[in-house]
């Protein structure tokens, strides 16, 4: 294979994961309607993840205490993150400007960073923090002059997804990325799961088309879509991989138009076009790395 067909079989994969990641949103919103938020996210992580560990067994034998350490970590964080997620998704009334609000962590990452492990910024994150904050603040007004708890919800999500990516980055190291997604993954399900049987209150009977939306999310939206994504990668350079991944929000937007009849005014469509923008200041320095490397082709 030539060197332009690995990097068209690279964008081809990385887009499909793109628009799996975008379906998974409406598959997440059709199973909520007959399963509690924090059952269907608990279920849907341990599912996924003992389907990945099929795949990781090799990875997960290899690993010694301290990659089961890093693995657990993670997985407390990322359970967090979709805990507030879920319960954004079972509040939000419009899941186009939520996925644009979900995906402020990609802005929020060099701020973490910062806090966090000391390191200096690039002065893009700076340019594109008012961008978010802008974007943020019209879709906030598109309501009435008020926040909503599903918008709080998944602000929330995004910042803890933000700290996320700089454990992920700083803190585990030489952790193959095969066995740390599954030991996440399965950790999500393992720490939701009990707070789910604690705080929720679990229906008699479930639809058979909600086990359909359960499964989707848990082999198509979560396992494929990773595999696909760690393929796509693995074909790529990281900041072109880092600029296609970027178009989820898009699709959600899109697809959600299209599944549920979505339509957002003027201050919604200023609010998510304001915070695609701050995501492309934010990776100006990727972008325009893509640009030349497209250019060279």
């Amino acid at each position: 294979m030539t060197a332009h067909q690995h990097h068209l079989k690279a964008d081809l994969l990385l887009v499909l994961t793109t628009v799996i990641a975008a379906a998974g949103w409406i598959f997440s919103k059709e199973a909520l309607a007959g399963l509690p938020p924090l059952l269907f996210v608990g279920t849907r992580f341990l599912v996924a993840g003992a389907v990945l560990a099929v795949f990781a067994v090799p990875q997960l034998r290899a690993l010694d205490r301290r990659g089961y350490r890093s693995g657990l970590l993670i997985g407390a964080l990322f359970a967090v993150a979709m805990a507030l997620w879920i319960l954004g998704l079972q509040h939000t009334r419009h899941l186009g400007e939520s996925s644009f609000i979900a995906s402020l962590g990609i802005v929020l990452v060099p701020v973490f960073a910062r806090l966090f492990f000391g390191e200096r910024p690039p002065a893009s994150t700076w340019a594109a923090l008012p961008l978010a904050l802008a974007g943020f603040a019209c879709l906030s007004l598109a309501h009435g002059f008020r926040v909503e708890p599903g918008q709080w919800f998944f602000l929330g999500a995004a910042v803890v997804f933000a700290l996320l990516f700089n454990v992920n980055s700083h803190v585990v190291r030489n952790v193959p990325v095969l066995a740390l997604s599954t030991l996440q993954m399965l950790v999500v399900g393992l720490l939701v799961l009990p707070v789910a049987l604690w705080f929720e209150h679990w229906p008699a009977q479930v639809p058979a088309a909600v086990f359909g939306w359960l499964a989707a999310s848990a082999l198509i939206a979560t396992t494929l879509r990773f595999l696909l994504q760690l393929h796509g990668q693995s074909l790529t350079t990281p900041s072109h991989a880092a600029i296609i991944l970027m178009l989820e929000p898009v699709w959600t937007a899109i697809v959600a138009a299209w599944w549920f009849g979505e339509t957002m005014g003027a201050l919604q469509l200023a609010g998510c076009t304001l915070i695609f923008a701050a995501l492309l200041v934010s990776r100006w320095r990727w972008l325009r790395s893509l640009v030349g490397e497209l250019l060279r082709r």
